[in-house]
């Protein structure tokens, strides 16, 4: 059982996560957004297993109808479509992030941590991309991962240098 704060926590990165996708730069046919920032900020912030229950929420909300995705859509056809792999990689991303912060205390190992949660978000993606679509996974590649690889490095460095003043804010204030 979860306890208040942490709920409130989870709720918290759960919402980030969504806001993060009402930043939408139009891409076709993956948006550019600052969910990914929020994903790995949820498992550096709240550890692997509440990173990841976060982001099993926001999932959940759009399932449910939410407008939470890009574009404020929701609904099961855009966990189904083109992006719906990207979005469930967001649940690995944040447990992959959490796993970097609960065992690790050094900056270059936790930015490499968080360098290494993008490997299941564009893992499962690209592969969801290309099944989905019909494309060769060598298109899907070219599309839906190399043209966001350098913004989603830029997002990694940033989380580094936020986390942890992020982190002593709640505490102060929750």
């Amino acid at each position: 059982m979860l306890k208040a704060k942490e709920l409130s926590l989870v709720a918290l990165f759960a919402a980030l996560t969504a806001v993060g996708g009402f930043v939408s730069i139009p891409f076709y046919p993956v948006p550019l957004t600052l969910q990914v920032f929020f994903v790995l900020l949820s498992g550096a912030i709240l550890g692997k297993k509440l990173g990841a229950i976060s982001q099993i929420i926001y999932l959940g909300m759009g399932a449910i109808g939410a407008p939470v995705f890009h574009n404020f859509t929701g609904g099961i056809g855009i966990l189904l479509g083109p992006t719906g792999g990207f979005l469930f990689g967001f649940i690995v991303g944040a447990y992959v992030s959490g796993i970097f912060y609960e065992k690790f205390n050094n900056d270059k190992i936790r930015f490499c941590g968080l360098l290494s949660s993008l490997i299941p978000i564009y893992l499962i993606g690209v592969i969801w991309l290309s099944f989905v679509t019909g494309m060769p996974i060598q298109k899907a590649v070219l599309i839906g991962g190399i043209p966001f690889i350098p913004g989603d490095i830029v997002k990694s460095l940033i989380v580094l240098l936020v986390e942890k003043k992020t982190r002593s804010y709640i505490q102060l204030n929750l």
